[in-house]
């Protein structure tokens, strides 16, 4: 008995490729030439429509450049071209054909081009813009910085070194300890030159006056002193703290003191007077750094309640508080330049921008506990860790440049190889560190390293949007 598929008629390919050809032309054959011709008025007044609709934005544009350049005329304009006429059926002429006008509705232009005005006007008008092309999106390559090197080595306290600032003449800088003694140091040869006693616990502040001849420091004993450097004795104290102090900042133009410790406030002080002029209350935790700077917001703090607070000097209340990170704000560094600074935490680094708080973005990499930061005017940014570790960054892109291992002084543990403060001198070209192995490192440029000896190696994993 025969199967069924042997009623089914076998064809060549040839055959049935025709076939489909023939039924793809009568589909469309009622498009295309057996329609009437249509009248030319009726058909330029669709193409104006189209026109307008889908380029009406760019399409003044195309016929000027056309023009000035001396070729084709092309398509006419829409918006010159003769009211278009209807006929009708006796003969007669109807007016001009009224066809209702869209308002103009910004249209953007392709994704590859972009209205900018031509150079040889200031003006917005459409005559004084061309198409140019719109650039990729780039990202900024690191700018090349030397890489840093340990070229002294300070010994002379009896504790952990928890803080330092230098002079601002850069002749000598101060450091304080938990041995309770306040050294002042030789910058150019490391030679002790002075040491001060008073406080009864470990001093966790220092910053000098760039008008005054004073020194102030702070300490666990909830004492803040002001040193006179004539005499070498303290001729304030600053009585209000319920807890130790772990910071203190000068502000630059005001003389105003403005100090923070464990009992979750910043106290800012009148110098002269010794008068707790604000208490800026707020946080829920430690505060472990405070800087201030001359415009607002003048007082920023970190504390270990994970956030940042922005404050307002005159009114004496927090502007702002961040709440980006998730790990205790330990370290704070104002860019010496740009209207920005840097929050160190254990999670990350984090750029911001002022007087907002705007975060910019993200420094990761040093994975441990930041305790301090320092950034001078070529934009190199330093984290130092409690594991004694040091990175150094390029401030624009992120881009970390260098890690360094504090080496352990000889005697000490490896676990004192915490670094604990830092700052860089007043010229930017020397980093002094305070260690936990009770030393004073100072890093300088290595002055025989070049871009052939240490390359960038720079491999963004993402695109980072930065504004400014």
């Amino acid at each position: 008995m025969p199967s069924s598929t042997d009623d089914v008629q076998r064809h060549s390919v040839h055959t049935l490729v025709f076939r489909s050809l023939k039924r793809t032309h009568d589909m469309f054959l009622c498009e295309q030439g057996s329609l009437p011709p249509l009248d030319p008025n009726v058909d330029r007044v669709r193409r104006m429509v189209k026109a307008r609709d889908q380029y009406g934005a760019v399409l003044n544009l195309v016929n000027n450049n056309r023009r000035r350049a001396g070729s084709h005329p092309g398509p006419p304009d829409p918006d010159h071209l003769p009211p278009p006429t209807q006929d009708i059926p006796n003969g007669s002429v109807a007016g001009p054909l009224a066809l209702p006008q869209p308002p103009p509705a910004p249209t953007p232009p392709p994704p590859s081009m972009a209205v900018v005005a031509s150079a040889g006007g200031g003006g917005a008008s459409a005559g004084q813009q061309s198409l140019v092309p719109r650039r990729a999106p780039t990202l900024p390559r690191p700018k090349w910085h030397a890489p840093w090197k340990l070229a002294r080595v300070i010994s002379g306290h009896l504790g952990w070194v928890r803080c330092v600032a230098v002079e601002p003449a850069n002749e000598w800088f101060a450091t304080g300890s938990n041995d309770r003694v306040i050294k002042i140091w030789d910058l150019a040869s490391g030679q002790l030159k002075l040491s001060l006693t008073g406080h009864v616990s470990a001093v966790r502040g220092l910053s000098v006056s760039p008008r005054h001849p004073y020194l102030f420091s702070c300490g666990e004993d909830k004492q803040v002193k002001c040193w006179d450097l004539e005499y070498n004795k303290v001729i304030r104290h600053y009585h209000g703290h319920l807890s130790a102090c772990y910071g203190l900042a000068l502000h630059p133009t005001l003389d105003v003191l403005v100090t923070c410790g464990r009992d979750a406030t910043a106290r800012v002080w009148d110098l002269r007077t010794k008068a707790n002029i604000h208490t800026l209350t707020g946080h829920t935790n430690t505060i472990a750094s405070v800087v201030c700077q001359a415009a607002e917001p003048q007082v920023i703090t970190g504390s270990h309640d994970f956030t940042i607070r922005l404050w307002d000097l005159a009114a004496g209340k927090s502007t702002c508080s961040l709440t980006h990170h998730k790990k205790s704000v330990r370290a704070l560094a104002l860019h010496p330049e740009l209207y920005m600074f840097a929050s160190g935490a254990p999670d990350n680094i984090k750029q911001w921008k002022c007087p907002e708080g705007k975060f910019v973005q993200n420094l990761t990499g040093h994975n441990a506990i930041v305790n301090c930061l320092a950034m001078n005017r070529e934009g190199v940014l330093v984290s130092g860790a409690d594991n004694g570790t040091l990175y150094f960054w390029d401030w624009w892109t992120g881009y970390n440049f260098q890690k360094l291992q504090a080496p352990v002084q000889p005697g000490s543990m490896d676990s004192e190889a915490g670094v604990f403060a830092m700052t860089f001198d007043q010229s930017g070209s020397r980093l002094i560190t305070c260690d936990a192995d009770k030393t004073i490192k100072i890093y300088k440029e290595d002055d025989m390293a070049s871009e052939e000896t240490h390359p960038i190696n720079w491999r963004p994993e993402i695109l980072k949007r930065r504004k400014y």
